[in-house]
């Protein structure tokens, strides 16, 4: 009887006016197609669905308040379990927004790095993006090539940093690594193994039939309803906007790069596929143009900031003064000007923010995360109403959620 009043407010807030051929199902949490731990409740009218409601929180880990009783260095590995399939973005995000904080900026070798593994990172999770939305429509083949491409991606993240999947690659105020040798020519060749693959991917998908049947005209975001809802990255280019943050607002070393904003005017699942596709393009043209900007570079990795920054490793080892800094550093912190800061960077999936409040001691103040994940996933209950029942694991799948982001 507990249980039952517990739960009772949260279904009295959801309505659902129905009558003798309309039945309540739900779609997770536990439905593989899912892509997480999404609870959908629909009403359907035979196989056609009337309303929506997500219903999230069952991966909830409290990650913004343990941000804010864990000191600024400590916090950064705890990003990569947001959007995990993107460790690297999210990393960046927060590290750039302490920088911001701090008045630190990187050194230019360190940013050509970070830049060089952003733009891997996006492409890894493209491939894993086309891999399991094509499997959920029912195109296998598809999913077993990008994994392949993904793994090779993923060989070249582990050579840098020694991890896979959760990389905490990024530092505050710069990288804590140079490249390994023979990492640009392995790099190259990657690029160019996957230009080809490419071309494979588009032959057995975009002329595909059965393909454009399950993905045309289905899961339309309209102008109006992608303001509306807050929608980002590739899901708002797909409705026609040419708004990407790398351009719009410029960060890092993306004001020197050349490459281009893939846009379609469809507002369907095809449409943003077809974008997904050519940004892998537009990245592997940034990681062109990083390759000589890297060997011009100094070998300076992490910006000179006693006050909040350790120094070199070689420094610590060999400098007294660089070793107590260090210690105190670790065992209390850094601490910020008080102030605050929103930084938004353009992470795979869409606009990733940090809003972070320092009141001057090592702990922040107030931590937020902006996660793109969020907003598309609160657009489901205007977007799914009208298709079919079928077509609810082809939009979550072409939405390419991750619910590490969205649960915070």
């Amino acid at each position: 009887m507990q249980h039952k009043n517990r739960l009772k407010p949260f279904f009295e807030n959801i309505t659902f006016d129905r009558d003798d051929n309309t039945m309540v199902v739900n779609f997770g949490p536990q439905h593989p197609s899912a892509h997480g731990q999404l609870r959908l409740i629909l009403e359907l009218q035979g196989e056609e669905v009337i309303k929506a409601h997500p219903d999230v929180g069952y991966l909830h880990r409290g990650m913004e308040k343990m941000g804010e009783n864990m000191m600024y260095n400590e916090f950064l590995p705890t990003t990569d379990r947001m959007d995990y399939i993107a460790s690297t973005s999210n990393n960046y995000g927060y590290a750039l927004a302490i920088e911001k904080l701090i008045g630190v900026e990187a050194p230019r070798r360190a940013e050509v790095i970070r830049t060089m593994l952003l733009e891997l990172n996006r492409i890894i999770s493209h491939l894993f993006w086309l891999a399991t939305h094509a499997l959920d429509v029912g195109a296998m083949s598809v999913f077993l090539y990008a994994f392949r491409e993904r793994e090779y991606a993923m060989d070249l993240m582990e050579d840098y940093c020694g991890a896979r999947l959760t990389h905490s690659a990024v530092r505050i105020g710069g990288v804590p690594l140079d490249l390994p040798s023979g990492w640009i020519y392995e790099l190259e060749k990657f690029m160019n193994i996957l230009t080809e693959q490419i071309g494979v991917y588009e032959g057995l998908l975009s002329k595909n039939r059965i393909w454009k049947m399950r993905l045309e005209d289905v899961g339309v975001i309209t102008p109006q309803m992608a303001k509306s809802w807050g929608v980002s990255g590739v899901a708002l280019r797909g409705s026609g906007f040419k708004w990407d943050l790398r351009k719009e607002m410029p960060y890092g070393l993306y004001p020197e790069l050349s490459f281009n904003i893939p846009v379609a005017d469809t507002c369907d699942s095809y449409g943003r596929y077809k974008c997904t596709m050519q940004e892998m393009g537009e990245s592997m043209k940034i990681l062109k143009q990083l390759v000589p900007m890297y060997k011009e570079s100094d070998t300076q990795l992490m910006a000179i900031s006693p006050e909040y920054l350790s120094a070199s490793k070689e420094d610590i080892m060999t400098q007294n003064y660089s070793l107590m800094q260090h210690f105190v550093l670790v065992t209390q912190g850094m601490r910020p000007p008080k102030g605050e800061v929103y930084i938004a960077t353009e992470s795979p999936k869409g606009e990733l923010g940090f809003y972070i409040v320092s009141d001057g001691s090592p702990y922040p103040y107030k931590l937020k995360v902006r996660a793109p994940s969020f907003w598309h996933t609160g657009l489901l209950q205007d977007l799914l109403p009208g298709h079919q029942l079928a077509d609810v694991v082809t939009i979550i799948g072409n939405l390419n959620i991750v619910f590490g982001e969205i649960d915070r």
